[in-house]
């Protein structure tokens, strides 16, 4: 685990006033450093995502249009592994807020923001080792691709995704397998009637 000096985070905020209220905060009271500034999810933002290394990501949903706003911390753990927190800034179903590790909200005190995130990462922490072993239905698929001896671009281009998240896909499949090699996972996919040896190339 990361020293509590130096846990880095991801800002998807579109609000420059908050993100620097967010910024005096963490510079108050340490701990926390903001590792970078994301004004919305498009496509360079996901780009962007995938490369950033964060302890924790905190997004305001107003980021993602109304119809996704309900599964956005899904749409998030397709490129990043951290600890997510959401900004309460609009009105939502209370549960929306509940797929997130914590809530923030704008009136929080600045020692709660932090007690919040460090809930939010020792929660997650927690978390991985309940489901670790459990593919999602997307990485199933994921892993009959590879399985199938298809390329990064060809999976992407099948389901209409970005590489980006195609990589990731393939990144969560090994790290909850623990399985590195494209034969590996062909085995185990074929152990777990995935599919029939047919269908391997």
């Amino acid at each position: 685990m990361k020293s509590e000096s130096n846990r880095k985070v991801l800002l998807i905020v579109p609000s420059r006033i908050m993100v620097r209220g967010i910024e005096g905060v963490f510079s108050d009271l340490g701990e926390f450093k903001v590792e970078g500034i994301l004004s919305d999810i498009s496509r360079t933002s996901e780009a962007r995502l995938k490369n950033i290394d964060a302890d924790i990501i905190i997004i305001d949903p107003v980021v993602f249009d109304y119809a996704t706003r309900q599964s956005g911390r899904s749409k998030i753990s397709e490129y990043s592994d951290a600890a997510v927190v959401a900004l309460q800034t609009v009105t939502m179903e209370d549960d929306s807020w509940k797929q997130y590790d914590e809530v923030i909200n704008i009136y929080d005190a600045p020692a709660d923001i932090i007690r919040k995130l460090r809930s939010a990462l020792s929660s997650h922490q927690e978390s991985p080792a309940t489901d670790s072993h459990e593919l999602s239905s997307r990485e199933k698929e994921i892993l009959i691709c590879v399985a199938k001896g298809m390329l990064n671009k060809e999976i992407a281009d099948l389901y209409n995704i970005s590489i980006y998240t195609v990589i990731t896909h393939r990144k969560n499949i090994t790290r909850k397998t623990g399985i590195k090699t494209v034969a590996g996972l062909t085995v185990y996919a074929l152990l777990n009637n995935l599919i029939d040896s047919s269908s391997v190339e």
